[in-house]
């Protein structure tokens, strides 16, 4: 015996033998022919029940029982498979033509599973029948089974466009398929505008085959997804749900869901659309039903009283399976290997396809008809002669002697003869010539009908449009999927998914972040609020949920963050910091926080920074970004390495305010605001003073009155001076500005802060040492622009100021 054993690495055999499965699973499982748009065990069901005579005509048989013949004679594989498929041919939410009736429970949109073949019957639906019409013509070619004990086809003779007409959907190795259902009528009015024109261009034949037509219906969006998909072979367009709203009594109202996108599970979507509903993600959602029945798919979502409901129905389509993205990728097997097809290709196989059929259906009548003309000249010829038929017949030894005897006597071929001593006694009678006349002028009139359209392919397509034509005519019916052009765009209004509630809202300097209930905020006394000692309130405030925030920093950087996507927490809860979802540095702090109630409101933000620089931005510059909540926007670009922004204010487009800004050394400038340019969000400015070296801007404020306006000035050595503005006169900007304190020659003062000061107006200074000291503006008379204050803070004990937060006197309690 010879050595069988092959020598080959494991990367060679893993290959070749991966490569061999990866063949088989695509051509003969996942992926369907485009001939007959049929997968293999989609073959064998339909061929299979046939041959059983499990046809429309007839009774409905077990499931089972037909499930078992699939496997015993073409399908050795598990059961479980072979029904799945049979199911599914059987499901019209699935199918836009069911291939297969079926009696008993076999699933539902709610993805329940059929029962077992135990209990459920089926049979040929009769559009079936029309695929397998002619199989036993050799129309198709025929091949042994998997052991050899008889054929099954390689396709089916198709006499409607099925791959089209009812979809695929399948996976495989390296490929998959997701073909979409299509109208019976269109797919046809296009095939047969395609074999008048066969160079018809693609918008010809979308004239017929608008686009999918989904068995659940709905709403197709996106054209240019369609041409695409048709083009190419994939495309993507959005299947929404078939809505209305209704009134109901009490000023109530309530969406009422009648189809669905396909192949979305109802009973899911139903949970989902309820779960929102308890999660309290989108507001205004009373109850959710299912109201579906034998006469039709009605899902009703019940709003509350004076909801939003077209804009609880987009906040659904958004968010829910009301609306799909439906993916063309229309590969199939043409010419025995996987390919991605447009709309005109498919068409044109499977025409190529159909005339083959027509063909080859035609050249098996010929050859019937040719051998049946045969025998009828033959029959014709004995009844001429039939009394010398009778006598050799009767002087023969047998059947065999006396076919022998006729064809050497009276000179009939064997077949002839077979067929004159076969015939039984009744037939010679006189009349019977005459039938025998009649049949053969039709055979011959049929003979040459055949032979034209073998001969004459115009002949040979007449006959496809016309058997086209009486399919479309007979299961034709109307579109059940309607198309829009565009693709809507989605905008979910904030007071759909936002109840219109008051909260409390506190920015800290250190970037702490919380919103409170107003229940919340009134348990505990307003001082304890979950701040650290030397961190400190900067934005406190009552707002809507609705409304917006901006919160800046001293690196330039703006946070956006709705009220409403503000954690929830206590008072006296620190809160969340900034740091947990956006990224700033470990030094950056917050300068300013600004509560709007719209987006659109008119104004601009000033900024300015310590390297003496200034600028005014639009709010329309500083819109949120699609990743707002991780990234922060630029609100003003840093041209320093070591500048910091120093304030924000927001103000009106048109503001006749003045800017005065203080340095370090004491120099102070005003000029007004006008003088500040409106720039975008990533300029860094213009200049606001022109400073000595190693000099830089510690404040600036806007004054709306500069003869009233007061400014507090604290300086390292724990000086306070309260000063006027009147003082200063109005300049402009870029000056190096005149001195707010004396210059002493040892140890001079150097401001640490200048805040605008009111009566009631507290001064929270931070030493070194963490120390909090607090300055009441009110109690100190106003200097001259050459006095240096009075000491208020003693550097030694509590450290130098290096922080001056501005608040205001506490309200004493009433009794």
């Amino acid at each position: 015996m010879a050595n069988q054993i092959q020598d080959m690495t494991l990367e060679d055999v893993m290959g070749e033998r991966f490569g061999r499965y990866s063949k088989y699973i695509i051509q003969e499982r996942a992926l369907p022919d485009v001939r007959d748009g049929l997968k293999p065990v989609q073959r064998r069901i339909l061929y299979a029940m046939n041959q059983d005579g499990n046809t429309f005509d007839k009774g409905f048989r077990k499931s089972a029982k037909s499930v078992g013949n699939v496997m015993g004679n073409f399908h050795p594989h598990g059961d479980s498979s072979i029904y799945e498929a049979m199911v599914r041919l059987s499901q019209d939410w699935k199918l836009r033509e069911p291939l297969i009736e079926m009696h008993g429970n076999n699933g539902s949109m709610d993805g329940d599973p059929p029962a077992a073949m135990r209990y459920t019957e089926a049979r040929l639906s009769k559009i079936a029948g029309e695929l397998l019409k002619d199989i036993d013509k050799g129309t198709v070619d025929m091949v042994l089974n998997f052991d050899d004990t008889t054929e099954e086809p390689t396709v089916l003779p198709a006499a409607f466009p099925n791959l089209l007409v009812n979809g695929a959907t399948g996976i495989s190795a390296g490929y998959a398929t997701e073909i979409p259902p299509h109208n019976l009528r269109e797919v046809i009015n296009a095939l047969l505008y395609l074999m008048k024109h066969p160079d018809a261009a693609l918008t010809d034949l979308m004239k017929f085959v608008q686009g999918p037509d989904f068995p659940t219906g709905g709403i197709i969006q996106g054209v240019a997804g369609i041409r695409q998909a048709y083009e190419t072979g994939r495309g993507k367009i959005v299947v929404r749900a078939r809505t209305h709203i209704e009134d109901l009594r009490g000023g109530k109202q309530q969406i009422v869901i009648t189809e669905l996108p396909y192949e979305v599970n109802k009973a899911l979507l139903v949970k989902k659309i309820d779960e929102l509903r308890l999660n309290k993600k989108v507001d205004g959602i009373a109850e959710v039903r299912d109201e579906s029945d034998r006469f039709g798919l009605s899902v009703v979502i019940e709003l509350k009283k004076e909801a939003n409901a077209d804009g609880i129905l987009t906040y659904l389509f958004k968010n829910t399976d009301l609306q799909i993205n439906y993916s063309f990728n229309m590969v199939a097997i043409a010419d025995m290997k996987p390919r991605q097809l447009g709309l005109a290709p498919m068409l044109e196989a499977y025409l190529k396809h159909r005339r083959e059929v027509i063909t080859r259906r035609t050249q098996f009548d010929l050859q019937k008809a040719q051998a049946r003309q045969h025998i009828v000249a033959g029959l014709i010829k004995m009844l001429s002669i039939l009394d010398q038929v009778i006598h050799t017949i009767r002087h023969s030894a047998d059947k065999a002697d006396a076919k022998k005897n006729l064809v050497a006597q009276y000179d009939f071929s064997v077949a002839q003869a077979e067929a004159i001593v076969s015939l039984q006694l009744y037939r010679l009678t006189n009349t019977d010539i005459t039938a025998l006349e009649a049949e053969a002028a039709a055979l011959a009139k049929s003979i040459a009908e055949y032979q034209e359209i073998l001969a004459n392919p115009t002949a040979r397509d007449a006959v496809i449009e016309q058997e086209l034509a009486a399919i479309a005519k007979t299961y034709g019916n109307d579109r059940s999927s309607s198309i829009e052009s565009e693709i809507e765009t989605l905008e979910v209004d904030t007071t759909v998914v936002v109840a219109d509630e008051r909260v409390m809202v506190l920015v800290s300097r250190d970037g702490y972040l919380k919103r409170s209930s107003l229940r919340s905020f009134q348990a505990v006394a307003a001082a304890d609020n979950g701040l650290k000692a030397n961190d400190f309130s900067l934005f406190e405030q009552e707002m809507s949920t609705l409304d917006h925030l901006y919160i800046f920093t001293s690196a330039g950087n703006v946070v956006y963050r709705p009220v409403h996507e503000i954690a929830d927490q206590r008072w006296k809860d620190a809160g969340e910091h900034l740091s947990q979802t956006v990224g700033i540095d470990p030094n950056e702090h917050v300068v300013a926080a600004f509560g709007l109630q719209s987006l659109d409101t008119p104004g601009n933000f000033v900024l300015g920074s310590t390297d003496g620089y200034i600028k005014q931005v639009a709010l329309a510059d500083l819109q949120p970004q699609r990743n707002y909540k991780s990234r922060p926007m630029v609100a003003m670009k840093l041209k320093a390495t070591t500048a910091t922004v120093t304030d924000v204010y927001f103000v009106a487009p048109d503001s006749q305010q003045t800017v005065f800004v203080a340095t370090n050394r004491a120099y102070g400038q005003q000029f007004p605001l006008a003088e500040v340019s409106l720039i975008g969000a990533r300029a860094t400015g213009v200049k606001s003073m022109d400073l000595k070296d190693g000099d830089q801007v510690v404040n600036y404020i806007l004054a709306n009155d500069p003869e009233q306006t007061e400014v507090g000035i604290v300086t390292q050595r724990g000086a306070f001076k309260k000063m006027k503005l009147k003082e200063m006169g109005l300049g402009t900007r870029a000056r190096r500005g005149l001195m707010i304190l004396r210059e002493l020659k040892r140890d001079p003062h150097r401001i640490v802060a200048m805040r605008e000061v009111k009566p009631d107006t507290l001064l929270q200074v931070l030493t070194a040492t963490d120390q909090v000291c607090e300055i009441r503006p009110a109690d100190y008379p106003a200097g001259d622009r050459y006095s240096n204050g009075s000491f208020v803070i003693d550097t030694d004990v509590d450290g130098k100021p290096v922080y001056v937060h501005q608040t205001q006197v506490p309200t004493p309690p009433t009794d």
